[in-house]
């Protein structure tokens, strides 16, 4: 008797442990489908880019305005967070 209810604990454990790898399994799977859609637009766009030359050179100055935009916005901030903090000093004295 006791050894059909050790057998019935064992056959229960074992379905936990095989639903448990069936979701693991299934999480995988979906993050491999997202790595493989991720790869496959990176090598459509790097084939788009080294065949049209005017893509690439436009992506080029599109990010270079970008990163000059992005450092006036940092100098800018800058200095706006220097005014508020005078303005608090004052405002403090």
């Amino acid at each position: 008797m006791a050894e059909a209810e050790a057998q019935e604990g064992n056959y229960d454990n074992m379905v936990k442990i095989v639903e448990e790898l069936k979701r693991d399994l299934e999480k995988l799977l979906d993050e491999m489908e997202k790595l493989t859609v991720g790869a496959t637009w990176m090598a459509f766009d790097m084939v788009v880019m080294r065949t049209n030359l005017d893509l690439a050179n436009s992506m080029k100055r599109l990010e270079d305005a970008f990163l000059s935009c992005k450092e006036e916005i940092e100098k800018k901030w800058q200095e706006v967070l220097m005014e508020f903090k005078e303005q608090q000093l004052v405002a403090c004295s």
